[in-house]
């Protein structure tokens, strides 16, 4: 992306902010609360539109891709599938609205560990079992891309190896990851690149050990490039 913008109301919520995620790198999006981090993932989704500048994945605007989730899986904090609805079955429409084959939704429900409680409806499943559906979701169609905002939410520490071995073996297969936290340690364990934002606007963006020199660790570079209290 390059000189993104985006103003709600009086508010500059991202100010022309620019950085490139790399295929086959883990990049690790870091930010302080009311940063512009979930404004950014909006607008590069296509669930928000910017006021200037450019959000592309793989040169092309999320909504002219014509199959999204076959180019991108995305987890955000604030989606999630109808309470009524079984796993299985919010997985089923989703393959069939981008023609996944069916037997795709069997795979990432293994993967995702969610093989036993596939049928059960989604409104009775526990923070932990929602973040692993919604990052089965973001798997269903194989994408080139994943964006994953707080993935490790809500999971045990189980879930929370999985997922960072998930974000490493992903890129190791030479797909993009942007993985968006407030977990330091997820970031400082799993990411190769690290993009911090404060204010709308980028406060480092390079290589994790290059953004971290200096400091002695990230979370210290964190803290003393968005002066954020510990």
């Amino acid at each position: 992306m390059t000189g993104l913008r985006k103003r709600y109301g009086s508010l500059q919520a991202v100010d022309g902010i620019g950085f490139v995620a790399r295929p086959g790198r883990v990049t690790g999006f870091l930010g302080p609360k009311g940063a512009g981090k979930s404004t950014t993932l909006r607008v590069l989704l296509g669930l928000a539109r910017g006021d200037g500048g450019l959000a592309t994945i793989h040169g092309r605007r999320y909504a002219d891709l014509r199959h999204p989730l076959r180019t991108v899986g995305a987890l955000l904090d604030e989606a999630g599938p109808l309470p009524e609805r079984r796993a299985v079955d919010h997985l089923r429409w989703l393959a069939l609205s981008n023609s996944i084959p069916r037997r795709r939704v069997r795979e990432v429900l293994e993967l995702a560990g969610l093989a036993a409680s596939a049928r059960r409806r989604t409104g009775r499943y526990s923070l932990g079992l929602r973040r692993r559906l919604g990052i089965a979701a973001a798997l269903l169609g194989d994408p080139e891309v994943l964006i994953l905002d707080e993935p490790a939410n809500g999971l045990d520490p189980d879930g929370i190896r999985w997922v960072r071995r998930l974000a490493r073996e992903s890129a190791a297969e030479g797909r993009t990851v942007l993985l968006s936290s407030h977990a330091m340690a997820d970031v400082a364990e799993t990411a190769d690149d690290v993009v911090i934002i404060h204010r709308g606007r980028i406060a480092a963006d390079g290589p994790l050990g290059t953004v971290a020199a200096g400091h002695g660790t990230l979370e210290a570079a964190f803290f003393a490039l968005t002066g954020e209290a510990r």
